[in-house]
């Protein structure tokens, strides 16, 4: 008698598989997503922090690489300006928040957030990272291209602060929108039954 094959013949219906195993799958994979989230939304903090740490600096008063970011903070004698340092306090505060919210919205804070308030949390975020993205993308560029000369830098400009610029801090925005946007793919919420499925077929009339 020959041995029977596991694998059904044509026109046969495949077997069905076992009752949790497409389950646990999908389980597994959510997983290894939340995982890949929780490690780009980590990694878009840390970059926001760290840019805020340096700005909570400078507002404080300090000095260390004051006189890279060029304009009215880095000229000697508008350190203490009280308008300045409450521009600079501000802009630590946007990129703490800045940096707390891609962790919320990709679901890895402490609180849990409900279904409603975390679509706008996303949303948020997804805001965020275009902004970020865009404005690094656009600065950078021009700033190479001013490295390069293909742009002639303005007469009277600060050379050692637009290399800074070009090389390090807009570089910075870019690369922490990219994070953003990479946590968010990464986290992005499973489609439910229904959406996986697809629209249910007209009953038989």
């Amino acid at each position: 008698m020959p041995a029977q094959s596991g694998y059904p013949r044509a026109g046969q219906l495949r077997p069905a598989r076992a009752a949790g195993e497409g389950k646990q799958g999908q389980q597994a994979g959510q997983r290894r997503a939340g995982d890949g989230g929780l490690r780009l939304a980590q990694a878009a903090c840390l970059a926001g922090l760290a840019y805020a740490a340096l700005s909570v600096y400078w507002a404080a008063g300090g000095t260390w690489l004051l006189s890279t970011v060029g304009a009215t903070l880095g000229q000697p004698g508008h350190g203490g300006d009280l308008g300045i340092i409450v521009a600079v306090g501000a802009a630590s505060v946007l990129k703490i928040i800045g940096a707390i919210v891609p962790l919320a919205a990709a679901g890895v804070t402490p609180w849990p957030a409900a279904a409603a308030r975390r679509r706008q949390l996303r949303m948020l975020a997804w805001a965020e990272a275009a902004v970020l993205t865009l404005y690094g993308l656009v600065l950078t560029g021009a700033g190479l291209l001013v490295q390069s000369g293909v742009i002639a830098a303005a007469a009277g400009a600060d050379h050692r602060a637009l290399a800074w610029h070009a090389y390090l801090w807009d570089p910075w925005f870019l690369v922490w929108g990219v994070l953003v946007t990479a946590a968010l793919v990464r986290s992005r919420p499973p489609l439910s039954p229904s959406h996986r499925a697809g629209p249910a077929a007209p009953a038989p009339r």
